[in-house]
């Protein structure tokens, strides 16, 4: 098979075969993968090697086979995974010596991120590094000895071939397993040790700005002043690291936090990193300069970035980031959306088994679309040449905004934007025809939760009522399809079947996307749900001591019961759980919630101080935790302008310690929630809002101006 079939053919052609008709080994044409729903699974389902799914019926065939396991974890838009199966995993000679020497299972990352956690960081132990494909090899008992990422089918440079490896692993394993399970068992007690170190104690910790400004201060030694961004190559966006820092900015009035923020997004969005014609976010550049990415589209990036710009609009009043909001909402909303309301884990960077070809262009293709004059002005000011900037094809990308470019071409701004705007239409009609990349469509519940809470806050600061009706659409589809009837959420939902008990970040994510449901709509229900499903956290994964497991109580622990402070491509779970406990805390007056909110970041800060740049979500929570936490209830009279004009008032602004409540006496079940309703009612007839400052409310005004003056205070 070649690699050119990787991606949406094959998934779907596989996912329709009648398994039932199937031997439990997938028979002569499929493997046992055949029986799985994640699509990366799927997509390794004809290959020779005879995969397992990962299970105890692997290790226990290992056991009685007297094998060691080769586990191999990675992820359906993963470019490297792709060029490993085609090199070594679809090759009968390499599958033969897999076979013959180890059991062998594959794993999907974003389904079991557990397993994935706990042997990339025995991999980083091992090696220095790691990334994916990910390729460990355990005893039976699940302990690892050996680990490697992408291994090429012939030796190359230092990288030794992959069968010079597995036989190499192989033999000495029969000769002299002694020292492969001494190997596997220090590096299993290593990885206890460090997990019994990964917090530190809440006692005698105070909360404080310090590692606020400290944190500040390491960014800003980092920053690409020309660029944006920070360190060198390749460059990621991290958007909740631009969400920290307009915080920062605001908190310690140092101007430079909201500088590196706005000037990072405004080089993301005209880069290559950014798709101009479809819009979205790629993966990452892999230079300095944000020019070439790596082309692969991820849900949880454009649910971040979304949220980065909603907060940069609101910091700076400046249409570039609202623009930036929709164009990466038209993008989730048309390609990643299910019918039913939930939304698929992302796009891989391959078409026609090459990377990037989808996005590519000539001169001549632009031309072809747009014809001789337009052609040429759109190839000059997206970088469109006859050199090409990416081997030989061109990726769409600006070296200046449009304002520049009007300046240049000596025309009028908006002139030259309609012009641009029509060729970028043109083009994406004209790119709708090409084979598309593999969609992964599988739905995660922590994913999906970062996206409600994207498009809520949108819906927030936009007032755009589609986006809180597709947030309120994915958050519907969660809880009818993705949580069992005894109330536990599932993590991954793909073509009617919900499994996998949800992890950490599921719960903390999903209830970060209900608060802002609350927040957009004011529906009571997402604040009951919330609280609700913020319980059921705590009691899953609490550790008794203020922090939480990766994993609840109820799952398999694969060789240690991890907890992630620090945060990856999202933010940790953690530091999601701490900053929704004060918030919610805020909402219903809870002092215990607020308390546990404090006691989940106590613990993390020393770790936090090491690695400040890598726990932004964590300062985020220790920002709101220092307060002032402001909630604003609103007794809105009903047709009264008063109400639309205070929301629009605090809606316009950037607040991001300030809540909202609006009161409603024939709700019973929100005033049962919260006692901050209790008294607040509309005055003589017009709306009033009502500004609860800590623990300390204070008289009613009727106007926004009063209410913005209230909250400047």
């Amino acid at each position: 098979m070649s690699q050119a079939m990787q991606g949406n053919n094959r998934v779907a052609r596989l996912s329709a075969i009648d398994i039932s008709q199937l031997p439990p080994d997938g028979g002569a044409q499929y493997n046992r993968l055949i029986f799985e729903k994640s699509p990366y699974l799927l997509q390794h389902a004809e290959n020779p090697v005879d995969w397992h799914p990962w299970g105890e019926a692997a290790f226990a065939l290992a056991r009685r086979e007297d094998k060691p396991v080769l586990v191999s974890i990675g992820y359906s838009t993963c470019h490297w995974c792709h060029v490993m199966e085609h090199e070594s995993f679809e090759n009968e000679e390499v599958a033969a010596v897999i076979n013959r020497l180890f059991v062998p299972i594959k794993v999907d990352r974003e389904e079991r991120p557990d397993v994935d956690n706990t042997y990339m960081t025995a991999c980083q132990v091992m090696t220095g590094g790691g990334g994916w494909p990910l390729n460990v090899f355990l005893t039976p008992d699940k302990q690892p000895f050996y680990a490697a990422t992408y291994m090429p089918r012939q030796a190359r440079g230092q990288m030794a071939g992959i069968i010079d490896i597995l036989e190499r692993i192989g033999s000495t394993w029969q000769s002299n397993r002694q020292q492969l399970l001494d190997s596997g068992q220090r590096l299993t007690d290593s990885l206890l040790q460090r997990e019994r170190e990964a917090t530190g104690s809440a006692e005698g910790q105070l909360l404080n700005e310090e590692p606020l400004q400290e944190t500040y201060v390491k960014f800003l030694e980092t920053f690409d002043k020309e660029r944006g961004g920070f360190g060198e190559a390749p460059k990621f966006p991290v958007p909740h690291n631009l969400s920290l820092l307009l915080r920062l900015g605001q908190r310690l009035d140092f101007e430079n936090a909201q500088t590196m923020a706005l000037r990072t997004l405004q080089n993301i969005r005209l880069s290559g990193t950014y798709d101009h014609i479809g819009f979205g976010v790629h993966r990452y550049a892999v230079d300095a300069h944000w020019r070439v990415p790596h082309f692969e589209k991820m849900l949880y990036d454009q649910a971040l970035l979304t949220l980065a710009a909603a907060d940069a609009f609101q910091a700076s009043r400046d249409p570039f980031f609202s623009t930036m909001v929709d164009e990466i909402s038209e993008y989730v909303l048309r390609d990643l959306t299910d019918p039913q309301g939930g939304f698929y884990s992302g796009e891989d960077a391959d078409s026609e088994g090459v990377e990037g070809t989808f996005y590519l262009w000539t001169p001549q293709q632009v031309q072809e679309v747009l014809g001789l004059e337009h052609g040429t002005i759109f190839c000059h000011c997206y970088e469109v040449s006859e050199g090409g900037n990416f081997e030989g094809k061109n990726i769409v990308r600006l070296e200046m905004d449009v304002n520049q470019w009007a300046a240049w071409f000596g025309i009028e701004p908006q002139r030259l934007g309609e012009v641009l705007a029509l060729g970028r239409q043109l083009l994406f009609k004209a790119r709708e025809e090409r084979i598309r990349p593999h969609r992964d469509d599988k739905v995660l519940t922590a994913w999906n939760g970062l996206m409600i809470a994207a498009l809520a806050r949108a819906a927030t600061v936009l007032g755009k009522e589609e986006y809180l009706l597709a947030a309120s659409a994915s958050a519907e589809f969660i809880l009818s399809h993705m949580r069992r009837e005894d109330g536990r959420l599932l993590r991954r939902y793909r073509q009617g079947e919900a499994a996998v008990p949800a992890f950490l970040d599921d719960y903390a994510f999903f209830c970060w996307g209900l608060i802002e449901l609350y927040q957009a709509g004011f529906d009571s229900r997402y604040l009951d749900l919330a609280l609700e499903l913020t319980a059921d956290m705590e009691g899953l994964f609490g550790d008794g001591q203020g922090n939480l497991f990766d994993s609840a109580e109820d799952a398999e622990t694969v060789l240690t019961r991890s907890k992630t402070i620090l945060d990856g491509a999202v933010p940790s779970g953690n530091s999601a759980a701490a900053w929704n406990l004060l918030r919610l805390a805020s909402l219903t007056g809870d002092q215990a919630m607020t308390e546990r909110g404090e006691a989940a970041i106590k613990p993390c800060l020393a770790q936090a101080a090491r690695y400040p740049t890598g726990t932004s979500l964590l300062y985020t929570a220790l920002d709101y935790a220092l307060g002032p936490k402001d909630v604003v209830v609103l007794a809105a009279v009903e047709g009264d302008a008063g109400s639309k004009a205070m929301l629009a008032a605090l809606r316009e602004r950037f607040l991001p310690r300030t809540l909202v409540l609006r009161a409603d006496p024939n709700d019973t079940r929100l005033n049962e929630l919260t006692p901050l309703l209790q008294g607040k009612e509309a005055r003589e007839g017009q709306t009033s809002a009502y500004l609860c400052r800590d623990e300390t409310c204070q008289a009613p005004v009727t106007s926004a101006e009063e209410l913005i003056v209230q909250l400047k205070g």
